[in-house]
């Protein structure tokens, strides 16, 4: 007798990670060598002090039952934080939300956006892509439509290849900016093709920035948010930002995060967050106060993986197919013969070092998948822990035989 469950569960894939463990299961890497794992994006850099004094300072919220919409300071450091970083003014009270991390809310989001009951339900992704997207539509009773990354645009989505019925069918689109495992940052014009199509056919644009305080250029990644403003779009209408203390203040474990934006859309998803029990800790919200409040330690943070980059990317060239990113703490590396999986393989078992291949990251879309012969490095470890897995790489690629 089958176990009662809701179908849709059976349409979800496994999760790179997971599809990785089963490909190495039987694999024996080589035990002279300390493993490196270069294959999560989960920051390895310490918390922030200012943070943990925080939480420890306000654990009496264990004995209260917090707001689902967060307490009014913590909405208003997050206006603050905003204003600081993107000039941008926003209403503490309607237009941001904390979340309990920006995937959490990726996911649910989704729930309150899409009505299955449309024909042809569709949430338009890019290729390769964060998982929780094309499962949250699955989840929701839609379709995923992708968007191939375009090599020669720095790996950028190619939108142009989403044709117009697939549009007209779409009722969320989830744009990752900047992007993982890519790097690469939407430029206005590109936030302005997708706000004409946005108005054309009415989806909603859910604008993952979980990575926007990791660059390498002078000048900083455009929020969705900000080009809105720009574009003559103050009330953010159908768009909504999701951003994360994980990545900007190195506390994955902290599960704190906003969402930002359109005001009729985060009342709705209010209600929706309210029903599902997902308020936000006490000592989490002071802890996220206080991290949102300070920028000091996210310009060191910042500093240290340009010093990182500087240093592992330019040895990397010398045998991979791979350049600075604009954003993020991935390397999204070409490999010789182009097979990812292979070459990830033979390196975990020679070289004790752990990498993602880039097809488990991508579909099959527009006839090809768009990660094949490509690898993801998360350079989150400390400098000479990266630099140690980097010259591994380096000796394996000079013997790797395709």
């Amino acid at each position: 007798m089958q176990t009662p469950h809701n179908p849709l569960l059976d349409s979800l894939q496994p999760y790179p990670f997971e599809r990785l463990r089963a490909l190495t299961k039987d694999l024996q890497p080589n035990p002279a060598l300390r493993p490196i794992s270069l294959g999560i994006g989960e920051p390895k850099h310490p918390a922030p002090k200012l943070i943990e004094d925080a939480l420890m300072a306000h654990l009496s919220g264990l004995s209260v039952y917090p707001a689902t919409a967060g307490e009014p300071r913590l909405r208003e450091a997050i206006c603050g934080w905003l204003q600081r970083r993107y000039g941008l003014t926003l209403d503490p009270a309607t237009q941001v939300l904390p979340v309990n991390g920006s995937r959490e809310a990726l996911f649910a989001f989704a729930q309150t956006v899409i009505d299955p009951t449309r024909p042809g339900a569709t949430v338009v992704c890019p290729n390769p892509f964060y998982q929780i997207y094309e499962g949250a539509a699955l989840l929701a009773g839609a379709k995923p439509a992708f968007a191939n990354s375009d090599p020669a645009r720095n790996f950028a989505a190619d939108w142009r290849q989403i044709d117009d019925a697939t549009w007209a069918r779409t009722q969320l689109l989830y744009v990752c900016s900047p992007g993982n495992p890519t790097g690469a940052v939407m430029p206005l014009e590109e936030w302005r093709q997708l706000f004409e199509l946005s108005d054309r056919h009415g989806f909603v644009i859910a604008s993952d920035e979980c990575y926007s305080e990791i660059y390498f250029r002078d000048e900083p990644p455009l929020s969705g948010l900000q080009a809105a403003v720009q574009l003559g779009r103050p009330d953010f209408r159908n768009l909504v930002a999701f951003t994360s203390l994980s990545k900007r203040s190195n506390v994955p474990g902290l599960r704190s995060g906003f969402v930002a934006g359109d005001a009729a859309l985060l009342k709705k998803f209010l209600l929706y967050r309210t029903y599902h029990g997902s308020a936000m800790n006490p000592m989490v919200q002071a802890a996220s106060v206080a991290a949102w409040n300070d920028e000091a330690h996210v310009v060191a943070n910042r500093e240290a993986y340009r010093a990182k980059f500087a240093t592992v990317t330019p040895l990397l060239a010398e045998v991979l197919d791979v350049a600075l990113p604009d954003a993020s703490f991935y390397l999204w590396a070409g490999v010789p013969g182009g097979d990812d999986v292979r070459f990830t393989l033979e390196l975990l078992a020679q070289y004790n070092v752990a990498v993602l291949p880039g097809s488990l990251l991508a579909r099959e879309a527009h006839g090809v998948n768009p990660g094949r012969g490509r690898i993801r490095l998360a350079l989150v470890a400390e400098e000479a822990e990266c630099l140690e897995a980097a010259r591994r790489i380096v000796e394996f690629t000079r013997a790797y035989q395709p």
